[in-house]
């Protein structure tokens, strides 16, 4: 069974502006053991505040919504240190638009379509809980590359400067991990590739991460697009 780390359900709030969805998502997440609805949110002032009130573990985020957005709420949620542990998943009406980008950017573990099927929606909230990258295979295939890379994000240059410096901290052999982890592997996949361990590639993925002050694996993403370690390529 997925739990937290004290031993308890996944805690999940769910932020959307639409009552009818809210209440669908409640019921498919309530009906697993291993999670927990604590809260709705209808906007994402509302999603801010009951993230640390609730101890939501995961918030399932609606990019679009009036008010303070999906994205903005993101924001302020991985600014707060004191929502350090709390995972944010988008939905998003399409899979693959142009705020998956700027989701990431804003701190989010991944993204999901609203059209998913419900196993891949429960899926998505045990691996963000876990502190995975929630990408897709859509994503990772040159899509999210060239919009981190290209999306023309105002402090992309500033934060591409400051990703590239603390790159110089990293080990080869973590900067080589991290080139996986861009490409979307799991830890697996990543040590059939090494040859070594998986708890190896966990360790060093865990020193990228708190070498590039990243909150997970999604953000390893962004910083080595960012950074110019890895380049999107033409598909």
């Amino acid at each position: 069974m997925d739990q937290t780390q004290d031993g308890g359900p996944i805690r999940v709030l769910l932020a959307d502006d639409q009552a009818l969805l809210r209440s669908a998502f409640k019921v498919l997440v309530d009906s697993e053991p291993d999670m927990l609805v604590v809260g709705e949110a209808s906007d994402g002032a509302q999603a801010y505040a009951l993230a640390g009130e609730r101890r939501a573990d995961v918030v399932l985020m609606d990019i679009r919504m009036p008010g303070t957005d999906g994205l903005a709420a993101t924001r302020m949620i991985s600014a707060d240190p004191e929502l350090a542990g709390v995972r944010v998943v988008m939905l998003t009406t399409f899979e693959v638009d142009e705020y998956v980008a700027a989701a990431l950017r804003a701190g989010a573990s991944g993204f999901l379509g609203k059209g998913a099927e419900p196993d891949e929606l429960l899926n998505a909230i045990r691996v963000a809980a876990a502190g995975e990258a929630l990408l897709s295979p859509a994503a990772t295939k040159g899509l999210i590359a060239s919009f981190l890379a290209q999306g023309g994000h105002a402090d992309a240059p500033a934060a591409g400067s400051a990703h590239a410096e603390r790159l110089a901290t990293l080990t080869g052999r973590e900067r080589e991990v991290l080139v996986h982890v861009a490409a979307g592997l799991s830890n697996d996949g990543i040590a059939a590739r090494l040859e070594v361990s998986p708890l190896t590639v966990k360790t060093h993925v865990n020193r990228a991460m708190a070498k590039l002050g990243a909150r997970d694996r999604a953000q390893l993403v962004v910083v080595a697009y960012e950074s110019g370690l890895v380049r999107p390529r033409a598909e």
